[in-house]
């Protein structure tokens, strides 16, 4: 049986920000990467792009496509991304960042949306 060593690591990354801070976004997620892989989701940028305004700041618990185009600036972390989705995102000015560093800068979960 394989495991996944990043799923492991993500989970105790979002029970400990749960713990934490108490806010239930990091206990939905954690929830979320939990379940069986084939329900995790699949969001086009062109997504990101029709239910997002400039800057915010947006979780994917699944994989981010690159289909479509984005005009503005967001803040992705996503289980997975495209080569196609990063190029889009960085060239629109916008940022990906990895699960530690959402936690990190967002602990209380404030202004974070799961989109999918």
């Amino acid at each position: 049986m394989f495991t996944n060593a990043l799923s492991g690591d993500a989970t105790w990354a979002l029970r400990g920000a749960f713990k934490t801070s108490k806010a239930p976004i990091w206990r939905s997620l954690e929830d979320e990467l939990s379940g069986p892989r084939s329900n995790r989701r699949e969001v086009n940028v062109s997504k990101l792009a029709n239910v997002t305004k400039n800057d915010e700041v947006v979780i994917v618990p699944g994989k981010v496509l690159g289909a479509g185009a984005i005009g503005h600036r967001l803040t992705v972390c996503a289980f997975s991304i495209s080569e196609e989705a990063t190029k889009k995102i960085i060239g629109s000015g916008g940022r990906i960042i990895t699960l530690d560093d959402l936690i990190k800068s967002h602990p209380d979960g404030k202004d974070v949306h799961i989109i999918g």
